[in-house]
């Protein structure tokens, strides 16, 4: 496998939120696959997370989809919507990993689209399914070090309709985080906003193999 990762570059364009503003005000969608094993070693190992026992076997999970303005985003927005059933949250585990990131995601970001819980889920779930994983990563059973170029470029070869103004990668103590993804409300591909696109410039970053 070819090797060349990215770096964050956290001096770019600063970092606007919005919290409480009115649901489904917003402008395109960020899909957020986060490389499972990373957010095990940083933080789920410690708090026991059932996405990170060794029968699991999560490659990328889906973080979250979120709402974005073209610079900045909305969060714990105002919203009639009713809060989702447990089973509802439960039944997000087999792409997110466990049901309280479903939850977290759908209080955070979730109540900004405008859309019922179910609906939000439902479109989430679509999302996710519309983008193809590399093989390369669904079986990589090694730790590996590498350029985040090298994970976009794969991500690129397998989703033709994307560009590299469409997808992103972002690092964490030089190890591979996230794939995101820009796309319109009709989740189609699009170029992202200047607070998205910042990507990981190492070349040397970590990834850890799936458990």
């Amino acid at each position: 496998m070819a090797c060349c990762v990215v770096f964050l570059n956290l001096t770019s364009v600063p970092i606007a939120q919005a919290d409480g503003e009115a649901a489904g005000d917003f402008d395109y969608y960020v899909l957020a696959l986060s490389w499972s094993p990373t957010w095990c070693a940083l933080e789920g190992d410690a708090r026991q997370s059932p996405q990170c026992a060794q029968k699991e076997e999560f490659s990328f999970v889906l973080h979250g989809l979120w709402p974005q303005y073209e610079d900045g985003w909305p969060q714990y927005c105002r919203t009639t919507a009713r809060d989702p059933q447990k089973r509802t949250t439960a039944a997000m585990t087999d792409i997110m990993g466990a049901p309280g990131a479903a939850w977290y995601q759908w209080k955070k970001h979730g109540r900004c689209t405008g859309l019922a819980a179910s609906d939000y889920f439902r479109l989430a779930r679509l999302a996710y399914d519309s983008v193809e994983i590399p093989e390369v990563f669904q079986s990589l059973k090694r730790d590996v070090k590498l350029p985040a170029s090298v994970v976009e470029d794969a991500f690129l070869e397998v989703n033709p309709n994307y560009t590299r103004d469409s997808v992103t990668v972002t690092c964490r103590d030089r190890r591979i985080q996230e794939v995101r993804i820009c796309l319109n409300r009709a989740l189609m591909p699009r170029d992202c906003g200047p607070d998205v696109i910042r990507d990981c410039t190492l070349s040397d970053a970590r990834m850890d193999g799936i458990r």
